[in-house]
Formats: C-alpha cells, structure tokens, sequence
C-alpha cells in the first residue's frame, strides 16, 4: 500500500471523519487486519481561520505548502487535504511539491460523470458556492451548476462556521438544510453536491428528496483507492 499524507484540523471533525472513513474502506478491500499507512499533519485552524476573515489567502497559502512539504519529508506519496475551501490554494500546494495531491471537486466531477448527472446545486461555503476554483473543476466534468443564492450562502455558511465546526448540530440546522435541498428540486437541480466536510453533520445523505453526492465519502474512497493502487 503506499503511504498517504493528510493535511487537517480544519477542523478537527472532518480529520476524524477522513482517518476512520479511509480505514474502513481499505479494510473492507485489503487482507484482514490491514491498515493504511497514513501520514497526518493537523493544523491550528485559528490562524488559518483569521487569514481567511482578513481574505489572506497568500498566508494560507503558505501555511498548507509548508505542511504538505513536510508530509512529503515525511514519507508521504501522495496527499489530500481534508477540507473543500482550501482547494482554493490547491495550484500552490502542487507546485511545491513532487506528490500528487488528489483535488476533492475533480473526485466528485468523476463521480458525477460516471452517473451521468449533468445537473445539480452546490452547498458549501460561500467561497465554495460562489468562486470558480470549485465550481469550474464540476463543469470540466459536464455538471451544470444552479446559481448561487445569495440568502442560501449566507446560511449555509454561517451553519458551517458558527456552528459545525465547532461540534454543535442542531434541529434549526437540519430544518434549514433540508428546505434548502427541498427547493433546490423545486428550481430542477438533480442533485445535490455537498461540498463542506461538517455539513454530512446536518444533512440525511441517504435520505433525501435529491440524490446527494458527499464530497467526503468520494474524496475518501478515491484515497483509499490510490492506497491500494
């Protein structure tokens, strides 16, 4: 198997939620009592967090370049980062690097690709929602996107910010993602591409009036299956 490097803490939830998903899909397809071999740096996201508020993307930048360069050092062959916006900064982490760094949005293009599902509403933050660092990578993979909202962006956000990625889950959130969606099938998406690690916190996957395409279940299985590979 080779040796996987993750970039995390932003937050600490979805660098749970990759460490233990990744596991038990190579469990499931590798001999018994195998493990993948992974590399984890988890960051500080306070910082990180300030850079953002004050639009310092050089800052981030240079924060996740220094510590995939480490995971490199380290004996990493290739690397994800467990979080959707900071894609946005994707470009200069691979070029400071000499692994592959596998992209989340190019994961969940592939996936729509192969389902053939050439529509559907993007939720995540709003850099996610309204920037075309995400965005483009989705319709390079012939998925129309429904436009931004700019109320829904707002809330959404704020759930994720305020109140997800500091561990708190509340029926007021559910009830908003769920209206959301609701309407999303109104407007004719065909499906839902749930772009932000924490928002699976809030959002019944299996159960919903669109199909759901969870960036993180696709991102860990395509980690998983370059492990294996």
């Amino acid at each position: 198997m080779r040796k996987l490097g993750i970039i995390g803490g932003m937050s600490w939830i979805s660098t749970r939620a990759y460490y233990e998903r990744i596991n038990k899909i190579v469990q499931k397809k590798a001999p018994p009592m195998a493990s993948p071999p992974m590399l984890i740096e988890s960051l500080d996201y306070a910082p990180i967090a300030a850079a953002k508020n004050a639009d310092d993307w050089d800052s981030i930048a240079s924060t996740l370049v220094e510590s995939a360069r480490r995971l490199e050092a380290g004996g990493a062959q290739g690397l994800v980062m467990a979080a959707n916006t900071m894609h946005k900064v994707y470009d200069r982490l691979t070029e400071a690097v000499s692994i592959p760094v596998l992209h989340i949005a190019d994961c969940v293009g592939k996936a729509m690709e192969e389902d053939d599902c050439k529509n559907a509403a993007l939720l995540g933050t709003r850099f996610v929602m309204t920037e075309s660092f995400y965005r483009q990578r989705l319709v390079s993979h012939g998925v129309d996107l429904l436009p931004p909202d700019q109320g829904d962006v707002e809330l959404v956000d704020g759930i994720i910010y305020k109140e997800l990625m500091l561990g708190r889950v509340t029926r007021d959130a559910e009830r908003a993602l769920k209206t959301i969606i609701t309407m999303k099938e109104k407007e004719g998406a065909e499906a839902i591409v749930l772009a932000c690690t924490e928002l699976e916190l809030v959002v019944d996957t299996d159960a919903n009036v669109l199909p759901v395409y969870n960036s993180t279940d696709i991102h860990c299985r395509a980690a998983a299956d370059w492990i294996l590979s």
